[in-house]
């Protein structure tokens, strides 16, 4: 099942890759306010969705463009072009995701980056890889040397006060924070020990489901706001190699709402 997920993310990338050379002369339009899709997203993902269906006719799927179809056990979840604004702005940090879910737990995921031919795989129990090397979360202990992953509020912004706090505490508590703009890689980064921990607020399963059993099959940890394993449900994750992740909880804990503890 994993060869036949790298296999849909490849195809998915040869077309992102071609795409990359004539921006100008894609057709986009806005879902809602600062969240877009173009062409190139519906393409890749039907490569990946005809690539899963004809091996496994069977299984289900909930892709971000085309939603749920069919009942299975099993659920293939797709995100086609994770960072489609960076993509189409020209700014190379985006990624495809794709995760098989079996009765609602990762079992596989993929997260592929086209630019740099990364492809960052995991299986539930055997580990987790880049380009077919063992990666490890970092073994940085201290959050105060820590580089945290983030991501902005873009499209709801209802937590952005909360978030903001966030932000504003871990700004003098770590080493730094980055937005790259793809939560699939910020994960997958993360897993890898690029970055020491990662948090955002408000994502949606497609963008996580891959990347949290990367970080998890690497030694870390991942889980909502309060740490709870809620976080493939309410789309608040936070995650990080153990010591940094039980450092992060601590400082986002003051300014969470009611909202963001449900």
């Amino acid at each position: 099942m994993l060869n036949t997920a790298v296999k849909a993310a490849r195809r998915a990338g040869a077309i992102i890759n071609r795409a990359s050379n004539d921006l100008d002369q894609l057709t986009v339009r806005a879902k809602r306010e600062n969240d877009f899709v173009s062409e190139v997203d519906h393409g890749a993902e039907q490569a990946i969705i005809d690539t899963l269906l004809t091996a496994y006719p069977g299984h289900a799927i909930l892709a971000e463009e085309s939603g749920v179809t069919g009942e299975s056990e099993y659920q293939w979840v797709i995100d086609p072009l994770d960072g489609t604004t960076n993509f189409l702005h020209g700014f190379p940090q985006y990624a495809i995701s794709i995760a098989l879910l079996h009765n609602g737990v990762p079992t596989h995921g993929v997260v592929y980056d086209p630019t740099r031919n990364e492809l960052f795989t995991a299986s539930r129990g055997v580990g987790a890889f880049l380009n077919d090397r063992r990666i490890r979360v970092s073994k940085r202990a201290k959050l105060k040397e820590s580089l945290i992953g983030t991501g902005f509020p873009f499209r709801d912004f209802s937590h952005l006060d909360a978030y903001l706090g966030m932000f504003r505490d871990l700004v003098q508590k770590t080493a730094g924070l980055r937005r790259p703009g793809s939560a699939a890689l910020d994960l997958a980064w993360t897993a890898a020990g690029r970055t020491d921990g990662f948090f955002e607020i408000g994502l949606n399963l497609w963008d996580i489901a891959a990347g949290c059993l990367l970080v998890t099959e690497a030694g870390g940890l991942v889980g909502d706001l309060t740490g709870e394993d809620r976080h493939l449900q309410s789309g608040h994750v936070v995650a990080g190699n153990p010591k940094v992740f039980v450092q992060l909880l601590q400082a986002i804990e003051p300014h969470l709402t009611l909202p963001l503890k449900a």
